[in-house]
């Protein structure tokens, strides 16, 4: 049997793509999911989503004349395939590590990336706006935006549509539905319905019957209109985006290209209106331990291509986030009122394990993330003490019902911020930069960060026992530093902190993760001659004043390390030393902050080296301090 020429090594952008046959786009597609695989095993990476879309991904480009078509893939999660096709296929196995590919889609990286994504359900929001700009230009391009059933859960999602839906202007939304969760079962006649009401004809009949029923008296007017609609959402199940406005068509077959490519076609020369096309996916498609997975190998580490076994590496302690799931489990055992509340994000926060003991207590309410806030307050509003598990970076959209909804009303919704600080191969847009800043700013939150393992269980029993203000814990990514734990968390004193190291010229003042750090660079300035203070502040807020105070006055140099931006522990200590006039006795004071940059992926602790967070940082900021020019040479050279 002849062996097939590979298709793939001709195809190098969409404009190759689409010099082939349609009949070839099949084995096309097998050599797309083939390579796909085998570059996330190489890297690892988000390979499921991906897997799920790779003929709609060849149907896509194959109709479309990107990159003047605009597509726009919701989150990124999906898009390796994609990047396959768009001219980065020799750089594919550069995924996520440092200078490479980002593993989302990214502006910068190529002009087939319309628009950067890594947060869910900005896609239509977002391919509005080029259409309206399309259009006030005198453009005729098309707008394509891909967007999962999960991200539907988000209510930016239903903003946008209602909002395409009240105008006229010409935008396509594939519904990529890979969880079966809208769709009933698709076959046959559901693909040849969607031809058929994709169809020129079918809509020229429509737009027909539209203007001959508005010479009928009113009432008959919306009969014709409501049977007309009636009838479709009887046979495609569309009901719901009728209703914003979207023209419906589906469910289709997404991984058959003899549904895609016609229903594609059709809608590619439509003349007006949004349209929604409904296609059923399977994550993970054509790989099977993938396919067998229960997350269908969303996120995997890099892993052997004929087994799928993954090589994790072996953990020298447990995770921040495993110890918070634990912790609040211990708690919630002795207290029936903690109740926990995650955005579709049950593995990453640990609640899945908390699911697991008490699954009636435990809400996962999907890509919702200001529904889960003012969700808890609602919960603590009626005496319960919800714990809300969100990642950093997510809570920031959430961040006026934080404000609204809980500050205000002081209600003791508990957050626990996981990914505090960087967050190395998500890179920016996962970082948890900010929330110090943005949660410090209001009035009377307890504002808490983890040094160790054994504080974060102390600051989740210290959460549960805070019942008349809002509180929140910031802990980072990754392992903790391997202490014996205790068996319960204890609540701690709000408000102060802990000196780890005595010393006697330099003070280091650690707000977070960084304080492991700022000992092993207290050891190397003790090497130096310099006596060191280690001091672990623990909470931003309330600050503690006193201990601050006594670091001002005893020693000549004081310097505050946090994995945060501008703005956040670093002005508060600022402030209160500036109120205090402290400021004005010679102490030589400097902050160290993540930089005024956005940090791009790599390795978390090549990240803090690049942020000047870690130990010999540290050194070197104390050193030019004090003016040692040449003690700062040696210690730069090493």
């Amino acid at each position: 049997m002849p062996v097939s020429t590979p298709l793939l090594d001709q195809v190098r952008t969409p404009a190759d793509l689409r010099t082939l046959k349609t009949e070839q786009l099949r084995q096309l597609a097998d050599e797309l999911r083939a390579e796909t695989v085998d570059a996330v095993s190489v890297t690892g990476g988000h390979l499921g989503a991906g897997l799920g879309v790779v003929e709609l991904t060849v149907a896509i480009h194959y109709v479309f004349d990107t990159p003047a078509d605009r597509l726009i893939w919701d989150v990124g999660h999906q898009c390796y395939p994609h990047k396959i096709l768009t001219g980065r296929r020799d750089r594919i196995r550069t995924l996520r590590q440092g200078g490479g590919l980002s593993g989302f889609t990214r502006r910068t990286e190529s002009a087939y990336d319309p628009f950067g994504a890594a947060h869910s359900s900005t896609s239509i929001s977002a391919g509005l706006g080029m259409a309206v700009a399309r259009d006030l230009t005198g453009g005729s391009n098309n707008i394509v935006c891909v967007i999962g059933d999960g991200a539907m859960s988000a209510g930016m999602a239903y903003e946008a549509m209602n909002n395409a839906g009240s105008t006229d202007t010409r935008l396509i939304v594939i519904l990529n539905d890979n969880d079966m969760s809208i769709a009933p079962p698709v076959g046959a006649m559901s693909a040849y319905l969607s031809r058929l009401i994709s169809s020129h004809s079918y809509r020229s009949l429509r737009h027909l019957m539209k203007d001959v029923s508005q010479k009928f008296p009113r009432p008959l007017q919306n009969a014709a209109r409501r049977a007309e609609e009636y009838a479709r959402g009887l046979v495609t199940g569309g009901t719901l985006f009728e209703e914003l406005g979207f023209f419906y068509i589906g469910p289709i077959d997404g991984h058959n290209l003899d549904h895609l490519l016609p229903v594609l076609a059709n809608i590619r020369d439509a003349a007006e209106g949004p349209i929604l096309v409904h296609a059923v996916t399977q994550k993970g498609k054509g790989y099977e331990p993938a396919e067998q997975a229960a997350d269908k190998y969303h996120g995997v580490s890099k892993f052997d291509v004929v087994t799928g076994t993954q090589a994790k590496p072996k953990a020298n302690a447990p995770s921040y986030t495993k110890v918070f799931a634990q912790s609040l489990i211990g708690e919630a055992e002795r207290d029936p009122a903690i109740v926990a509340v995650t955005a579709a994000m049950p593995e990453g926060t640990g609640l899945n394990l908390f699911e697991k003991r008490f699954p009636e207590r435990c809400f996962d309410v999907g890509i919702a993330e200001q529904h889960a806030v003012t969700f808890a307050a609602g919960m603590a509003a009626e005496g319960l003490k919800p714990f809300a598990a969100i990642y950093s970076t997510f809570l920031q959209r959430a961040y006026d019902q934080v404000v609204h909804d809980v500050a205000i009303q002081r209600l003791p919704v508990r957050f626990a911020i996981d990914r505090a600080g960087v967050v190395g191969a998500d890179g920016a847009t996962h970082a948890g930069s900010f929330d110090i800043g943005f949660l410090g700013s209001l009035p009377g939150f307890v504002l808490m960060a983890a040094g160790d393992e054994a504080d974060l269980m102390h600051m989740v029993a210290t959460a549960r026992a805070i019942e008349d203000r809002p509180s929140a814990v910031r802990y980072p990514r990754g392992e903790g530093i391997g202490m014996d734990l205790p068996e319960i968390g204890e609540p701690l004193e709000i408000g102060r902190g802990r000196v780890l190291r005595e010393g006697s010229k330099i003070a280091l003042l650690s707000y977070g993760g960084r304080l492991q750090e700022c000992l092993q660079a207290a050891e190397d300035l003790a090497a130096r001659g310099l006596s060191t203070t280690v001091a672990d502040a623990r909470f931003a807020k309330p600050l503690d004043g006193d201990l601050i105070r006594r670091l001002a006055r005893d020693h000549e140099v004081m310097i505050t390390i946090e994995e945060g931006a501008t703005g956040g522990f670093a002005a508060f200590v600022l402030q209160f030393l500036a109120l205090q006039g402290l400021l004005d006795q010679g102490l030589k004071i400097r902050p160290m902050v993540l930089p005024d940059v956005f940090l791009d992926q790599d390795r978390p602790e090549k990240q803090y080296e690049q942020a000047g967070l870690d130990a010999a940082h540290i050194v070197a900021t104390a050193l030019t301090a004090l003016g040692n020019a040449a003690a700062l040479e040696t210690a730069v050279r090493a």
